[in-house]
């Protein structure tokens, strides 16, 4: 195991989040899935060697990484996986028991409130919304699809943090207005249309599932190419 020098911190003191450049918040995630699932193996500790072959990202990223959050660990043992992923799901607000809503009742928005992913993550998804009469009053995956027009009465009775959209694109900006003069502080936004806010009043994360698709599409054309050139020469 090779030598490593991080600081504990107290796991009961308020976690810190120092600005740091938007790449490393980025990476944060990709440490909590990989410290799931050496979790699930029964993993106690880990080199930051040993978490970048996983990972590929450098182990001097990974220390540059963990160090702009006071670093994490014990001089000569390693990482300690189980506390490092408490220290990430701190620092990522898993924990803090934040609470969503989506916008959209169709396929998308029927598709994301069925997956686990929310649950995994700490957002419990409270309620969806939509203008349509044949899905208001429905239940889809234990969550109650309520008519836009009470959007604001229920936020008023529950402390929402989040929305999801997943809404025409034509409809965003309205109900993204909408939902700020509620008060709500994230938007994850699937609608493709991209929206710009003062970071300081909401955040708002811009999702373009067709964007990664044509990464993949470039990708596969380019190795397919590359085979037939092969193959010509």
């Amino acid at each position: 195991m090779e030598t490593e020098q991080y600081e504990k911190s107290d796991m009961g003191a308020h976690t810190d989040r120092p600005n740091v450049s938007p790449a490393v918040i980025r990476r944060l995630p990709r440490y909590f899935r990989y410290l799931r699932e050496l979790i699930r193996q029964g993993k106690m500790r880990i080199s930051s060697s040993e978490l970048s072959a996983m990972m590929n990202v450098t182990a001097s990223q990974i220390r540059q990484d963990l160090n702009c959050f006071g670093g994490f660990g014990q001089q000569g043992y390693g990482y300690n996986v189980n506390y490092l992923y408490a220290k990430i799901c701190e620092l990522l607000g898993v924990s803090r028991g934040l609470c969503g809503i989506i916008i959209g009742a169709g396929d998308l928005g029927r598709a994301l409130v069925r997956s686990s992913m929310f649950e995994k993550r700490g957002v419990d998804i409270v309620a969806m919304f939509d203008v349509d009469p044949a899905l208001i009053g429905r239940e889809v995956g234990g969550v109650t699809v309520y008519d836009m027009k009470e959007l604001e009465s229920f936020c008023e009775r529950m402390t929402v943090d989040l929305a999801v959209l997943t809404l025409p694109k034509d409809q965003v900006v309205e109900e993204s207005h909408r939902l700020i003069e509620i008060g709500i502080g994230g938007l994850w936004n699937f609608t493709g249309k991209d929206l710009n806010y003062d970071p300081e009043r909401v955040v708002v994360e811009n999702v373009h599932l067709g964007d990664s698709l044509m990464i993949l599409d470039y990708l596969i054309c380019r190795n397919t190419d590359a085979h037939a050139n092969d193959k010509e020469n």
